[in-house]
């Protein structure tokens, strides 16, 4: 048996380094699973289309907790960092990558 594909919009990275724990993001990655299930959003369910998963380090150590989101558009392969994201700002953020709208500017930093 194959494997099953889902599409994907794209895919949020919550950093879990000890600096990031430390502000909240092992909580900010529940809620945001949760709320992915919830909504229909997650890669797996009907109409989902974004994964989510827990990574190292993403630089921002002293303004966690930080995420990352890749995401393929017309133009390339889009990247986006946030620090300092609360869940309500991590829920928008979500919406944005499933709805393929522009990425929020709040909290961001990185390439361009």
């Amino acid at each position: 048996m194959a494997p099953k594909y889902f599409k994907t919009s794209g895919h949020i990275l919550v950093c879990q380094g000890p600096n990031c724990q430390v502000r909240g993001s092992v909580l900010l990655y529940k809620a945001l699973w949760k709320h992915l299930e919830s909504a229909s959003l997650a890669y797996y369910k009907t109409g989902g289309s974004i994964r989510l998963s827990e990574s190292g380090c993403l630089g921002s150590c002293s303004y966690g907790p930080s995420l990352c989101v890749y995401r393929q558009t017309q133009e390339g392969l889009e990247e986006g960092w946030f620090a300092a994201v609360d869940f309500p700002q991590a829920a928008r953020l979500a919406q944005a990558v499933h709805d393929g709208s522009a990425l929020p500017e709040e909290g961001k930093y990185g390439p361009e």
